[in-house]
């Protein structure tokens, strides 16, 4: 007996007889990856429209184009393209591509967090926003400016008195008071646009809140008017686009509560896409934006990756996609005439 058959023969338990499994032919077996999916290698001087093209078909890639697709195509039937964002897409230099989205049609609603308006605002004013927390957290001057929230009250206290919301004052003020660098401006964008423009505040989060002028019944009262303003735009989301850019907490809640408020007065709001982008995954993106409200009609999608290099991609995407699909409507359009 050899040294292996006395090892078999020592043990306590059967072995299946692996000479009896059935084999099938590669021809006959499903697949999911195929040659025509590949990605394509691109010349140096590469279009962005053939980068786009040449990305495989799978998975992410894939994804991105139908989001971008959806969203084209909300533009073209009139339906609502809403966008949520917290701080940092402005904080890494995301404004004027943002900035040509809502020119070219591609927003009807923004919705900010506070941070959002503060940077935002310091980039219109300013040209330059995000300070060094950790040096300034040393010595408390962190979001101690001086410039910054007195902008912001003043701003406030414009859209208190005019009856406005806390976005379309602070986008108001930013085109009335034309500073420098106003053509950066999401806010001063939608405003100029004719388009909404909402700040959902958490008091205490936002470096204003350190100074002895912030109102808190005015944010609130200004905040509150602009859900108000919010869950009108959420109520036609039917067929449109939501999303959510880095907004881990405050915006995935707002929506939540703003899709709740616009199903209760004007029944259904459906069939939508629900897009979440994001350096990391978190829950409620996740659950609030792109799984519950799609549960039984739409559809959603998740995006990982720096802001700095998503967002250039997707709206390269949108826009090129939305050429190639009003071109074949025009196309389509012509020959039935």
């Amino acid at each position: 007996m050899t040294g292996a058959e006395s090892r078999r023969s020592l043990s306590k338990y059967k072995k299946i007889d692996i000479s009896r499994v059935r084999t099938t032919k590669a021809a006959t077996r499903k697949t999911k990856a195929e040659i025509a999916k590949m990605g394509r290698p691109t010349k140096p001087t590469v279009a962005i429209s053939e980068f786009l093209e040449s990305l495989p078909d799978y998975l992410k890639a894939s994804d991105l184009r139908t989001v971008a697709a959806s969203i084209a195509e909300a533009r073209l039937k009139g339906r609502a393209i809403v966008w949520m964002m917290g701080a940092h897409p402005i904080k890494v230099g995301l404004s004027s591509i943002l900035v040509d989205l809502i020119e070219n049609g591609f927003v009807s609603h923004l919705a900010l967090n506070g941070a959002g308006a503060i940077h935002d605002l310091e980039m219109a004013f300013l040209g330059r926003t995000s300070e060094e927390v950790s040096e300034g957290l040393a010595d408390g001057t962190f979001g101690m400016v001086e410039e910054t929230p007195g902008l912001l009250f003043e701003a406030a206290r414009l859209a208190s008195s005019q009856g406005l919301g806390l976005g379309e004052g602070i986008g108001k003020f930013i085109v009335e008071r034309a500073p420098e660098y106003a053509p950066y401006s999401v806010l001063g964008a939608c405003y100029a646009g004719g388009i909404p423009a909402t700040i959902h505040v958490a008091i205490g989060t936002d470096t204003i809140c350190q100074h002895p002028g912030f109102d808190g019944a005015v944010f609130g009262k200004l905040s509150h008017d602009d859900f108000l303003i919010y869950s009108e735009s959420i109520s036609r989301l039917a067929g449109g686009v939501i999303l959510n850019i880095g907004s881990a907490v405050i915006l995935p809640e707002v929506f939540l509560k703003g899709l709740s408020v616009a199903r209760n007065i004007v029944g259904d709001v459906d069939n939508f896409t629900a897009v979440n982008f994001d350096m990391i995954q978190h829950y409620r993106p996740n659950t609030n934006v792109i799984t519950r409200p799609v549960a039984d009609s739409g559809k959603g999608y998740s995006f990982t990756g720096h802001h700095e290099l998503m967002i250039p991609l997707l709206a390269a995407a949108i826009k090129e996609k939305y050429t190639k699909i009003a071109a074949s409507s025009d196309s389509g359009s012509a020959g039935r005439e």
